[in-house]
């Protein structure tokens, strides 16, 4: 039994009885990494997440897995549905370090916080061209025991990239986008037009391999949704009325349907696929995606 046992989240009382000694998301784990200078490893999913269940039963159930974990990091446990804004800070690490992102997501912070490492689910033994987790937990461990500096400096580098781009986020409040000023933090014209061919190139590479394996587009994992870049050209359509970016996403909502993603039956989609070519899915669908 560990810290958790005194939440209220389902999904944090579902690793109340591991041996790790997880905490929650609060204060007091901070403190006790700050004071004996230790590396805290975030563990992040939710209740219904298929490779999170996978993940617990693979290592944090394991006892020798555990005692790694609880001799060399301070372990939270977080509830994305519980804690959405510290979800999607550390995902945000997570895809500028590896490009992609998924749950579990286990970030490896300084005592302070900052993110110097991120992955998602890690195997037992390695396998799927992806190191075992308890060769992550070593490398990491070593690397902030014998490569503070170069740790520091990372974790001060990701954190200024996650500021910055925060600066820069174009807000779903449309009143907001029009009316912002050419200032920081604000979304100014100048600035979507800016960001229109980062997200047409990005539309022309994966669309090619759309017409002849049916993709999604507008992917940064090739096997998710990626739901920024498809917000992003409702945004300017809604702003400036631009053909390409109506047509680009008129095509995304195609090829969503004719995916295999797409539930003929049921209705909805998948959160992912399983393969590039978006044929087999993924059996899980989330509230969020359907939204």
């Amino acid at each position: 039994m560990n810290h958790l046992i005194h939440e209220t989240s389902p999904y944090l009382l579902q690793h109340a009885h591991n041996p790790v000694d997880w905490y929650a998301w609060k204060p007091e784990a901070f403190e006790r990494a700050k004071r004996e200078d230790k590396p805290i490893l975030v563990s992040i999913g939710y209740s219904t997440c298929h490779w999170c269940h996978v993940m617990e039963r693979e290592s944090f159930e394991n006892q020798s897995v555990a005692e790694v974990m609880n001799e060399n990091f301070i372990c939270i446990k977080v509830d994305r549905e519980e804690r959405p804004d510290v979800d999607q800070i550390y995902m945000e690490a997570c895809q500028i370090i590896s490009g992609g992102g998924g749950w579990p997501l286990n970030c490896f912070l300084t005592p302070d916080g900052r993110p110097f490492f991120a992955g998602t689910y890690y195997p037992p033994q390695s396998a799927y061209g992806r190191p075992s987790w308890l060769q992550v937990l070593h490398n990491m461990a070593n690397a902030f025991g014998e490569k503070r500096q170069i740790v520091e400096e990372q974790a001060d580098k990701l954190t200024q990239i996650i500021r910055d781009a925060d600066k820069n986020y174009v807000k779903n409040d449309f009143s907001t986008v029009l009316n912002a000023p050419n200032t920081e933090g604000g979304a100014d014209n100048d600035f979507l037009k800016n960001l229109i061919p980062f997200y047409s190139i990005i539309f022309s590479i994966i669309c090619n391999s759309v017409l002849i394996v049916k993709k999604v587009v507008l992917v940064v994992h090739p096997n998710f949704l990626e739901r920024c870049a498809f917000n992003f050209y409702w945004i300017i359509i809604f702003i400036q009325k631009m053909k390409n970016a109506l047509a680009h996403a008129e095509l995304s909502l195609i090829k969503m349907i004719q995916g295999g993603i797409y539930d003929q039956l049921g209705g909805g989609f998948a959160r992912y696929a399983t393969d590039r070519a978006w044929l087999v899915p993924h059996f899980e669908k989330c509230c969020m995606i359907m939204l």
